[in-house]
């Protein structure tokens, strides 16, 4: 019975963590910029995720292969973001921002911090 427990806590709170990089999706959109996000890492990270994915499929346990799937759909949609916003023309982004704070989009009026 623990351990029936133990495994849909586990597996709930890894949908969780497997969701998470949305928050990175989101900023990268906001900011209309993908620099600080290292596509290598994720890259790495979606490897694991699918061989987590196929050990769970071989075992036969949802509870590995649920939150590894989420966490592949996601972190493939963080990498395609990241690479899209890498791709746009260097016409559509303004010059850098006083005191180094990264490129802008033009019209861009937010504040720097």
């Amino acid at each position: 019975m623990a351990v029936t427990i133990l495994a849909g806590a586990a597996s709930s709170w890894a949908v969780l963590m497997g969701i998470a990089p949305v928050l990175q999706i989101r900023r990268m959109l906001c900011e209309q910029s993908s620099r600080q996000v290292s596509v290598g890492y994720f890259t790495v990270l979606l490897i694991g995720f699918l061989l987590w994915i196929a050990y769970g499929a071989a075992a036969g346990i949802l509870a590995l292969v649920i939150p590894n799937t989420v966490a592949v759909l996601v972190g493939a949609t963080v990498i395609i973001v990241a690479l899209r916003l890498r791709r746009r023309p260097s016409s559509q982004i303004g010059p850098a921002a006083p005191g180094g704070q990264g490129r802008r989009g033009v019209g861009d009026s937010r504040a720097p911090w």
